[in-house]
């Protein structure tokens, strides 16, 4: 549930006055796990730590948890505030709070960091327990089995024998896809947006160059830059351009950069370097990034995306894959998204519709590219919040 601190909670009312529906202050919880978890790749984590956050409140026979399976770059802080000062909410407020699409009014909303990342949940940065050194470049390849089979636990620790929704976006999509095979009496809906059953070449392209980037930063150091006190800052901040560029659209770009000049002229006779607002943008977010994410987690997460195949297990036949879920699904994609396009989220209907499953689709107009699914949009909210609407009506009747 969401905690207030009182000393906090006078600027918390100020500013859930200024913002509607806010979650005012959140704090982080975590969990260490100390039954071993067999992986994918045939290791396993003796014991692990969970970070996560709630939002709203479990209701009696714990029928209205919602959870949310962050993308790439994400964590558990998916909503509210850390602080009164913090400077922004959460990755998806605007889609998680009271009155909003996911409604933490009706639902209990858990949002987890995942198992290998860098934001308190056990990942390479972590101090490895064999050696009292951190993990590393050591740290065992995951899948996104991996990933949903902790989040079972974490369930089954909450008390929550199943999900009234699994929803996410990008690689959290690709979770909640997973979920929807690996444990289909677990959810009732699964909530796919911009995503894919696998990713493509180009895709797959985008993730080594960035990869490559990390590692041939002399500061990387094979993967034990922490154990050297050294950063790949430079690599990991190419590596997150690379990236940013492919969430955007090239109509977004023009439109909010067009070619106008930070600084410099192409005055003739002037030689002076010029700066294009576009370059300043991508340099300040990957400096940005490269200051708070760990680059052995970067390159683990990426790698995680491109081994997912939903279908790989099952004859490569995606409807076959399918045949055993259990839930209702609603598929999301935006027009201008060129990673995760419109096509990649018809593929997965299709399959769906063969598999005989109950399916919603929605296709959005955008200009914002991928990002489009953390931006506000007025015909996506609508589309989200009637889905969940409908989520919530179902175990308010079974409540009765």
């Amino acid at each position: 549930m969401t905690a207030l601190s009182s000393e906090n909670s006078l600027s918390v009312a100020a500013r859930a006055a200024v913002e509607p529906g806010s979650l005012g202050i959140v704090v982080p919880q975590s969990h260490t796990f100390n039954e071993p978890l067999a992986l994918a790749c045939g290791r396993t984590l003796q014991e692990y730590t969970l970070v996560y956050e709630t939002y709203g409140e479990l209701n009696a026979d714990k029928s209205n948890a919602v959870l949310i399976c962050h993308a790439l770059s994400g964590h558990h802080h998916a909503a509210g505030y850390h602080s009164a000062d913090d400077p922004r909410p959460g990755w998806w407020d605007h889609y998680i709070g009271p009155g909003k699409p996911i409604d933490t009014d009706r639902f209990f909303v858990v949002s987890l960091n995942n198992l290998g990342g860098c934001n308190g949940s056990t990942g390479p940065a972590s101090t490895n327990p064999a050696s009292g050194r951190p993990w590393g470049p050591d740290f065992p390849l995951l899948r996104v089995r991996d990933w949903v089979h902790s989040q079972a636990r974490l369930a089954d620790l909450l008390g929550i024998e199943q999900w009234a929704a699994v929803v996410g976006g990008s690689l959290g999509g690709m979770q909640a896809m997973r979920w929807s095979l690996e444990y289909p009496e677990r959810l009732r809906h699964c909530v796919v947006i911009a995503s894919a059953m696998k990713l493509s070449a180009q895709n797959i392209a985008f993730n080594e160059t960035a990869r490559q980037a990390i590692t041939s930063d002399p500061d990387f150091c094979g993967g034990r830059y922490l154990e050297q006190d050294r950063l790949p800052r430079r690599g990991l901040a190419v590596a997150r351009m690379i990236g940013h560029i492919t969430y955007l659209s090239d109509d977004g770009l023009g439109k909010k950069f067009g070619r106008e000049l930070r600084s410099g002229t192409f005055e003739l006779g002037v030689d002076e370097e010029v700066e294009f607002q576009v370059q300043s943008y991508l340099r300040h977010q990957g400096d940005k990034f490269s200051g708070s994410f760990d680059p052995n987690t970067y390159i683990l997460m990426t790698r995680a995306l491109d081994y997912f195949d939903l279908a790989r297990r099952y004859g490569d036949d995606p409807v076959a894959a399918f045949a055993g879920a259990r839930c209702k699904f609603l598929l999301v994609s935006f027009t201008s998204d060129w990673r995760f396009a419109p096509e990649r989220s018809r593929e997965i209907v299709d399959a769906l519709m063969h598999a005989n499953l109950p399916v919603s689709y929605a296709e959005i107009e955008s200009p914002m590219g991928h990002d489009a699914f953390l931006l506000p949009n007025p015909r996506y909210e609508r589309v989200f919040a009637t889905y969940m609407n409908g989520v919530a009506a179902e175990f308010a009747r079974e409540g009765k």
